[in-house]
């Protein structure tokens, strides 16, 4: 076999394994209200959000497209399977570090952070498309905060809106309907992270001559959905306990409030094929939930750990990545 087929090969490989971990690193906080508030045991939440995940990746390409051409030109990346596979060992590195530690960190900053690092180390600042990838950035930015504000918003409508209700009953029923916002969620996680593999296995293929569109292959799609699947049937139990109680105390009408507004996000920035953290988004809605419930209730230590995390996690993975290059430069 020549270079480039063995180097596509290891590439789709590191994709699918980064798919994989997205899978029981950031499912995780799909599911983290409807089990901390008991509305699903892990086992069947485990098994809704491995089925909604997988149905939520075979639905879109849009965010796909926007990862294989909006970061770094494919068609003009010389070197492009190192950078991509430098880039992919990096964000996996970073996602398991994270994980272990049961930090929520961002698996969409971790992977652009990487293929940024590793292309400016492969041909200089020139090699990213500034326009795309500002964009992106822009996304990640503006999606957590907005995140937040409709968390709030969304619980001050409940309060109002149940506060003369049984409290005991009312709890009941929302326990009932964060099965749903559990299923919805975890569906929007699949039309949004399972593309992001999708797009790097597309950015090798045409950076080796193999495609030469930017439309994903049916197999691409197919095997990024199934490794997502098989990772969120793994589970990500550190996670959930930091997303599902050491934010605030998580009670089921906070549970629905944070599912539906996480979800709409995240389906909102999918639907204009924009990539955002699943990570930051769901946990900016909890932060939301509980400032609107109350301010003092909401563990701002737990969320200053994870705000630290988010801001380094970029410069962090693009320096890995930037020395995952020269150091697999020097072999290939």
């Amino acid at each position: 076999m020549d270079t480039f087929l063995i180097l596509t090969i290891l590439v789709v490989i590191g994709a699918l394994a980064f798919d994989f971990i997205n899978g029981f690193h950031d499912t995780a906080n799909a599911i983290a209200t409807a089990v901390s508030t008991k509305a699903l045991k892990p086992r069947q939440a485990i098994i809704l959000a491995a089925a909604m995940n997988f149905l939520g990746a075979m639905t879109f390409t849009g965010v796909a497209k926007t990862i294989t051409k909006d970061i770094v030109d494919p068609f003009k990346l010389e070197n492009g399977s190192v950078v991509i596979l430098a880039a992919l060992i990096a964000a996996i590195a970073w996602n398991l570090i994270t994980w272990y530690y049961g930090i929520p960190s961002s698996s969409s900053h971790a992977i652009i952070g990487s293929i940024a690092g590793a292309a400016i180390a492969a041909a200089g600042f020139g090699a990213l498309n500034y326009q795309g990838f500002l964009k992106i950035i822009e996304s990640l930015i503006i999606s957590p905060v907005l995140a937040f504000i409709a968390g709030y918003i969304v619980y001050s409508i409940f309060k109002l809106i149940f506060k003369n209700y049984n409290l005991a009953k009312t709890n009941k029923g929302f326990r009932i309907f964060q099965i749903f916002t559990a299923a919805l969620q975890s569906y929007t996680h699949g039309t949004n992270d399972a593309q992001k593999a999708m797009g790097i296995i597309t950015m090798a293929l045409i950076s080796n001559n193999y495609l030469t569109t930017t439309d994903i292959p049916i197999w691409v799609q197919i095997s990024c959905a199934i490794a997502m699947g098989l990772g969120t049937s793994i589970g990500g139990w550190k996670i959930i306990k930091t997303v599902g109680g050491r934010i605030m105390k998580i009670r089921p009408v906070n549970g629905a409030a944070a599912d539906l507004t996480s979800a709409a996000i995240i389906f909102g920035a999918t639907y204009i094929h924009l990539p955002v953290s699943t990570t930051h988004v769901i946990t900016s809605s909890i932060l939301g939930v509980g400032s609107a419930h109350r301010v003092k209730g909401v563990k701002w230590g737990t969320a200053q750990r994870m705000l630290i995390t988010w801001f380094i996690t970029l410069p962090i993975s693009a320096s890995l990545a930037a020395i995952m290059y020269l150091l697999l430069n020097l072999i290939f």
